[in-house]
């Protein structure tokens, strides 16, 4: 979910937009993108269960014509979601991303004894230039006299910044490596090394990639996921066996109390991770669970938001656990939701309305590196129940000022019921600790 990454790619935005040099870019010509396959769809509005969410179904009816959209690009509540086209780049949104977080194992190891966390994410940002392209108005009637000409943006000009993180825990000696790539992208489908797909999943920085399988049922998509870094490798099959779980109605997921904020924004929860990880010269086969969110906006934070809590746990029962609050400079909740899907389908799956989700922060965690303390236990309540969420290494800190330009805490992170039995894991976020996050 991850309400606020969007500040970072608006701040993102406006640096690129200002001439700021983020190397390695290429933009190469392309083919259109193919056509939606309306067969393949996710819900509009959807039959809730006692408590009312939505999930994914094959079919569904048409969103109400009368929704309003919240932005140019069309986001709106009863938008229908359509796969496998939204598993593609928004290049009309200003934010998007692709996240996928998880915990793995030694093969043949019993789940829920994790030894390695991991997290591959690869952001979009749309630039000032393409925003310009986007808002032009025609005119009415050519102009009596041609105008003086001007140099308008070309083809390769930086339309969106592409940019990614990998980060790995290593349970056993306490370590967390990370990395990061920055691209510049001119919007286009193209062949060459930093591009994303605009009718499916397909997003690349150079030797760094995460696509779903074309060939796979959106039911039950394939991915494949490959970061080269230069303290580690990371590469394997990520294969849903879930639908997608539609956040907020329907994937229309609020993020503060203006209707206009908010986002569209599905995840993959239960993912059967089989990944490679070679670190320290060796090759090590793990398998485990994993977590995907994808979302599109236009809308940045409300201007009272300074950081956010957020939290993405794979039940082992089967079931799967969203909760998140937008936080004030008074670590008051501004925004807060989530949602919780059973283990059985039928069961459904039910959003949080905000008084429902209540985060109370509890041990902290000091940085060395950054001086932020971030809270590294948590009691967090919703209709689900009241839990702890503990991380399972305390440094888990990311310095992305070369990229993203924030530093923030993202780790794995175990579940506790109330009896103290561990009952799933999954990644724990926090923004806005070591500074507030900053719209302009």
């Amino acid at each position: 979910m991850n309400p606020a990454r969007r500040s970072w790619l608006g701040r993102l935005a406006r640096g690129a937009a200002a001439g700021a040099a983020w190397a390695g870019w290429a933009a190469r010509a392309s083919a259109a993108p193919a056509p939606d396959e309306p067969a393949s769809r996710a819900a509009g509005p959807q039959p809730r269960s006692s408590a009312g969410a939505s999930t994914a179904a094959a079919t569904s009816p048409a969103p109400p014509a009368t929704a309003p959209a919240t932005s140019a690009s069309g986001i709106r509540r009863g938008r229908l979601l359509t796969f496998p086209r939204d598993h593609g780049a928004h290049v009309a949104a200003r934010t998007e991303w692709w996240y996928v977080t998880g915990w793995l194992t030694d093969r043949g190891v019993p789940e829920g004894a994790p030894t390695h966390g991991f997290q591959v994410t690869f952001f979009r940002s749309r630039t000032a230039v393409a925003a310009g392209a986007a808002n032009a108005a025609p005119t009415a009637a050519p102009p009596a006299s041609p105008p003086a000409p001007e140099r308008g943006p070309g083809r390769f000009e930086p339309r969106h910044l592409l940019f990614a993180h990998a980060a790995v825990t290593e349970l056993a000696t306490g370590r967390h490596l990370h990395a990061q790539r920055i691209a510049r992208w001119n919007g286009e489908p193209a062949s060459g090394p930093d591009r994303a797909a605009l009718d499916d999943a397909d997003v690349r920085l150079g030797r760094w990639q995460l696509a779903r399988d074309a060939a796979s049922p959106w039911q039950a998509s394939r991915w494949q996921a490959q970061v080269r870094a230069d303290g580690f490798r990371l590469a394997g099959a990520l294969q849903a066996t879930q639908a997608p779980l539609l956040q907020g109605d329907a994937g229309f997921s609020r993020k503060g109390p203006d209707e206009r904020q908010a986002s569209h924004y599905y995840s993959l929860p239960q993912i059967d991770a089989r990944l490679t990880l070679e670190l320290d010269g060796r090759a090590l086969a793990l398998a485990g669970r994993a977590w995907l969110d994808h979302e599109w906006s236009d809308e940045l934070l409300h201007p009272q938001a300074v950081g956010w809590d957020w939290i993405g746990i794979n039940l082992f029962d089967g079931g799967a656990l969203t909760a998140f609050r937008l936080r004030r400079a008074d670590g008051s909740t501004l925004w807060a939701s989530g949602s919780a899907r059973a283990a059985a389908p039928a069961s459904g799956t039910r959003s949080f309305e905000p008084p429902e989700v209540v985060f109370e922060p509890g041990r902290r965690w000091r940085s060395a590196a950054t001086n932020a303390a971030y809270p590294v236990v948590w009691r967090v309540e919703t209709p689900a129940g009241r839990h702890t969420v503990r991380a399972l290494l305390d440094g888990q800190e990311l310095d992305s000022r070369t990229s993203t330009g924030a530093i923030y805490w993202e780790g794995l992170a175990e579940l506790l019921d109330e009896g103290g039995r561990r009952i799933g894991l999954g990644y724990l976020e926090m923004t806005g600790y070591a500074a507030p996050i900053r719209l302009g």
